[in-house]
């Protein structure tokens, strides 16, 4: 297996204008012996510019960019060499093995023959595309930068940037960094909100005319404000940043777009912060110079603690279009009005222009949480159509005439408790979203599954948000799934028809992102290791390969000297790793038993993957030694609140972290104490809880072996 280098020296510069560098090593397997630290490969330069003229060619297969390898975010490449014919002849031709890695969820990027890739605790590495050999690592070593209050975000990040000559990476402490393309060290590096703020970033950097832009999450972890910022890609200097919410009318308001969204909040909802955090989501429209972003649900979730008098509280679960250059507002559309059941539009926006009763539109596509698939015309926000996806039991439709949810009495949660669908889950989340034009199909994994919300005993008048202490939504959910329901599909969308062309059923409730390509193909990763392609126009399954490890990323492709190759990262991750509970447990994708990697495939690959370590979910290990004490149980079942996002709801570990029932580490107080309180393994992504007493890590323990034993 290739090990790390030290970083390699380039032969010749980027030269600010930047011509990169390709390898011309021959292929090779991961037997092949690595070159010795600090010795340069044999290079040559390249004349690809990453900018706004690239990341806008839809027609160059060579390289993948961006997040949705060009601006238009369709995750579709004109590569076609692999496709319905010969896709079954799909072989691993290198792969490079991860052990320190968890949970991957990033995409790849890929510039003349070099990978770029973010792992786990944000370190960025560069590859040779062609053999895997790792070129350079970057480590912003965030655990020395989040001090004791940091609990969030800690083990996942949705990808990186490039402009020119640089790598571009947030940090989940909150730091935007420039790192250079060729040695991978470090140029600039801008704080992009207070070390002290209950927020972080776990979304990849989007790069448009010499700007990077980057949002933030915090929706759940305190009183947060959204905004995103844009910063020069040159420098690191702020340009221009917009609020999502607005702040106290008090102290005025930064433009006329938080003056009108003010209007449509009531109550004193900043001091609750408002939420609205755009943590993914973000899309420049290279035609008509614009960007949208997508923005995400209030802060509490509960509208009747924030905005006690009602309100669409703009510009939560929104579309909002933004001047590039200056951040000014230029319109939005809102999916979900004053929303209250976490149903925020972070999800992808992909546009494409479509034929819409004989006419040409230049839409965008979105399909956020709340289950319905938008189609709006991009030129100035107007609904064109938007058609149920999944369980939709919240609305009965979208009227198209006001653009609003016509909303199912009840299911607000009025009388105190409701179910219905789709849940905090959503219908569809992060994982990623293609568009093949050829097709005129969107592919994207769906989820089926119903949620019971209830403010019973939430004292509405005095509920105050603390910070990264669990218990910031003013509303409990449970998840209600019936076991005989299909949770999970892929489905083919058809915008310009509002209806599902095809679907499929998938394992579990989350799966991963999808591509598509020329060759009539989807590609995509699957919760339980398999990983797919689909013929694009039907949905025939045409091949798959066993990964040995549930898949959470979406896979890229590219091509070097006319050899088209498709590459995805393996490692089992994102918020179903932490809060799956039994169905995400019983994938057996139990904490450091598999290995992580990034694997390439091509049509003449011939490398076979290590045999993986069959699928088993942790087992709850007896203590007879350990009395439980139910009182100090109950107390931290409470306590639990702040551990269950990686941990997993009543301890139930479903790979992201260890399964704590499992963990002799509960039956020692010193051991228990070292790591949650003094921080011993913060450097391999456990949290600090400094604050805690002797009394809650106390009851922390109990509640565990409880939970242990009621196994």
């Amino acid at each position: 297996m290739p090990r790390i280098k030290q970083p390699v020296t380039a032969t010749s510069s980027f030269c600010g204008l930047a011509a990169t560098l390709i390898l011309l090593a021959t292929a090779c397997s991961k037997t092949d012996p690595p070159a010795e630290a600090g010795e340069a490969p044999e290079q040559q330069t390249a004349a690809t510019l990453v900018n706004d003229a690239a990341m806008g060619d839809e027609t160059a297969g060579e390289n993948w960019l961006a997040f949705g390898r060009t601006y238009s975010e369709q995750r579709y490449s004109p590569l076609d060499q692999i496709n319905t014919s010969n896709v079954s002849g799909l072989r691993v031709d290198w792969f490079l093995d991860l052990p320190k890695d968890k949970g991957l969820v990033s995409t790849p990027l890929v510039v003349d023959g070099i990978l770029y890739f973010v792992g786990s605790m944000n370190k960025v590495r560069a590859v040779d595309a062609r053999t895997g050999e790792m070129l350079w690592e970057h480590d912003p070593e965030v655990h020395k930068h989040t001090g004791t209050g940091l609990r969030v975000g800690w083990e996942h990040n949705r990808g990186i940037g490039i402009w020119q000559d640089k790598v571009y990476q947030a940090t989940w402490d909150g730091r935007l960094i420039a790192l250079d393309r060729a040695t991978g060290k470090q140029l600039w590096s801008v704080r992009t909100f207070p070390a002290d703020s209950p927020l972080y970033i776990t979304g990849a950097p989007k790069i448009f005319k010499g700007k990077v832009l980057i949002g933030n999450g915090g929706t759940e972890a305190g009183p947060a404000r959204g905004y995103v910022t844009a910063y020069d890609a040159e420098t690191g200097a702020q340009a221009w940043r917009f609020y999502i919410v607005p702040g106290n009318p008090a102290d005025g308001f930064e433009n006329e777009a938080m003056k009108m969204a003010a209007e449509t909040w009531t109550g004193e909802w900043w001091t609750m912060g408002g939420g609205g955090n755009a943590w993914h989501g973000f899309t420049y429209d290279v035609e008509l110079d614009q960007l949208y972003i997508g923005t995400g649900n209030g802060a509490p979730w509960n509208r009747k603690i924030r905005s006690p008098g009602g309100g669409d509280n703009l510009f939560l679960c929104s579309v909002v279009a933004l001047d590039p250059d200056t951040g000014e507002y230029l319109w939005h559309y809102q999916t979900t009005p004053g929303e209250t059941w976490d149903f925020n539009s972070n999800m992808d926006i992909v546009l494409a222009d479509l034929d819409i009763q004989g006419k040409e539109v230049k839409a965008l596509m979105h399909a956020p949480k709340n289950g319905f698939f938008y189609v709006i015309d991009r030129t100035d926000g107007r609904l064109i159509s938007a058609e149920p996806f999944s369980k939709t039991t919240w609305a009965t439709h979208i009227d198209l005439e006001t653009g609003r949810p016509v909303e199912v009495p009840g299911s607000r949660y009025e009388s105190g408790s409701v179910r219905l669908s789709p849940t905090p889950y959503g219908a569809h989340s992060w994982s990623a979203m293609s568009y093949n034009p050829n097709t005129g199909l969107a592919y994207y994994p769906a989820m089926h599954l119903s949620v019971i919300y209830s403010d019973e005993g939430v004292d509405l008048e005095s509920w105050q948000p603390s910070s990264f202490e669990g218990d910031t939504l003013g509303v409990s959910w449970v998840m209600d799934d019936d076991p005989k329901d299909q949770l999970s599909t892929l489905q083919a969308y058809d915008p310009v028809a509002g209806k599902i062309a095809w679907e499929l059923p998938q394992p579990g409730r989350v799966n991963g992102g999808t591509m598509t390509t020329a060759g009539n193909l989807v590609f995509q990763g699957r919760a339980d290791g398999q990983f797919m392609a689909y013929d694009a126009s039907t949905g025939k399954q045409l091949w798959s390969y066993d990964m040995g490890l549930g898949i959470s990323a979406p896979p890229v492709t590219y091509a070097i000297d006319g050899k088209q190759y498709v590459t995805l990262l393996v490692g089992w991750g994102g918020g179903v790793a932490g809060l799956g509970g039994d169905i995400a447990r019983d994938h057996g994708w139990a904490y450091g038993r598999h290995t992580r990697r990034l694997v390439t495939f091509s049509l003449d690959g011939n490398v076979e993957l290590p045999p993986a370590p069959a699928a088993a979910a942790a087992e709850p290990i007896a203590m007879p030694e350990f009395n439980v004490d139910p009182a100090l149980a109950d107390q931290g079942g409470t306590e639990f609140g702040r551990c269950l996002v990686c941990h997993g709801p009543g301890a139930i570990g479903a790979g992201m972290a260890p399964d704590l029932r499992a963990s002799e580490v509960v039956g020692s107080s010193e051991a228990f104490d070292a790591i949650v309180r003094g921080g011993s393994l913060k450097q391999n992504g456990m949290p600090q809880f400094a604050h805690l007493t002797d009394e809650q890590l106390l009851a922390l323990r109990h509640y565990i072996r409880q939970q242990a034993e009621a196994d």
